[in-house]
């Protein structure tokens, strides 16, 4: 077989594998170690390769942002700052029409900038936003797509776990991939909240809802109690990436200390919840370097075959290449987004796609901005949705 028809079926085999129900990370280890086998006849080398994928994997030194990052995450979603956040925002936006849906965005977007993760997010925010709209007559439809379509900002304002494990197989750096994010992360919360203000304009009765009268307004003191733990954490982590002062690990030690202060001093945290946060730190870290370990065997089974080669042979000289590249990239991940989660998405297409994006000197960090919202897409649209 070419190298093509080997990826082609290698894609197909993972996809199948995925939606019958197999573990992300077993469908592609499977499918790449029986790949190598059967095309060098060499079950010793197939081996041997694993064998070098989990140690490169296990031993790479940024990995250990993972773990960190996801610690600051859940001590910051047990010390309640989400709901401290969306309550400041709320008053602020509560006399607009469709006011609510922008301060959940709003919340949501700092919120993402402590936890970096959608599924955390939209968890806070539907037990605190939805019943809140609800409550105030919005529509039902309104109020979950408001969540749901915010709660995907946590893939791409940093630190996010997808951009971690894009930067993992892309062999980019998570500082840089992180300071990256910022601006879209930025641009798409304003985007949001200008369509929510747009259709609050011209399509009042889908966002429905009342406006609130009262004048109650939070003290200056409250609103600095419930706003500026989150903003210190965001201005250690971010500014010291962005600074050059911290790295990305670094950043994620410093982060989950203060994070663990905040949430002592808040008095939030008891023993059993410290306990909880550490083992479900573990079995996130575990899960996600299981993901980088397959996607590793699973790069190289691709290079095995030869298949980055043929693709640039291919793609080289075409007129137009670049444009056609892009559109087929773009394309590909919306239409995996109908059937696999964000991870999965990722974990296939940038390895057949990173050396085409190589060849033609596109900027990786730009090629992992457009991979990881592409992938945010995916990740609201059905049958498996956030």
């Amino acid at each position: 077989m070419t190298p093509i028809e080997i990826g082609l079926i290698s894609v197909i085999a993972i996809v199948f594998l995925i939606y019958s129900g197999v573990y992300i990370p077993v469908a592609l280890g499977v499918v790449s170690f029986i790949s190598i086998w059967l095309m060098r006849d060499n079950f010793t080398l197939a081996l041997n390769l694993l064998k070098v994928a989990v140690g490169d994997s296990a031993m790479e030194y940024s990995f250990a942002t993972i773990p960190l990052f996801t610690f600051m995450g859940l001590i910051v979603s047990k010390a309640g700052l989400g709901r401290d956040i969306y309550e400041v925002m709320t008053m602020r936006f509560r006399k607009v029409k469709g006011g609510i849906g922008m301060a959940t965005v709003g919340a949501n977007a700092v919120f993402a900038a402590v936890t970096g993760s959608s599924i955390a997010s939209a968890s806070v925010f539907t037990k605190v936003s939805v019943p809140q709209m609800i409550n105030q007559d919005y529509n039902p439809r309104f109020a979950v797509g408001v969540v749901a379509g915010s709660s995907v900002l946590g893939i791409i304002i940093p630190p996010s776990a997808m951009l971690i494990i894009y930067s993992f197989v892309a062999e980019q750096s998570v500082g840089d991939m992180f300071l990256a994010g910022v601006i879209p992360g930025i641009m798409l919360a304003i985007a949001y909240v200008a369509a929510i203000w747009f259709m609050g304009r011209f399509t009042p009765n889908f966002v429905g809802g009342r406006i609130v009268q009262d004048d109650e307004w939070m003290s200056p003191r409250e609103i600095a109690s419930k706003t500026l733990p989150t903003i210190g954490l965001i201005i250690i982590v971010l500014g010291g990436i962005y600074t050059g002062w911290l790295t990305a690990v670094e950043a994620g030690a410093a982060g989950a200390l203060v994070a663990l202060l905040i949430a002592v001093v808040r008095r939030s945290m008891t023993a059993k919840g410290f306990w909880e946060a550490l083992l479900e730190t573990g079995h996130i870290t575990a899960a996600i370097l299981f993901l980088i370990t397959a996607a590793s065997i699973y790069s190289r089974m691709l290079g095995l075959a030869g298949l980055p080669n043929q693709l640039q042979d291919i793609m080289t000289g075409t007129a137009g290449s670049f444009w056609a590249v892009m559109l087929l990239y773009v394309l590909l991940m919306l239409f995996l987004g109908t059937l696999l989660d964000t991870a999965s998405i990722i974990l296939i297409v940038v390895p057949l796609f990173l050396p085409l994006a190589e060849a033609m000197d596109m900027s990786l960090i730009w090629f992992g901005i457009i991979t990881v919202v592409g992938a945010e897409i995916g990740l609201l649209t059905p049958p498996l949705g956030i």
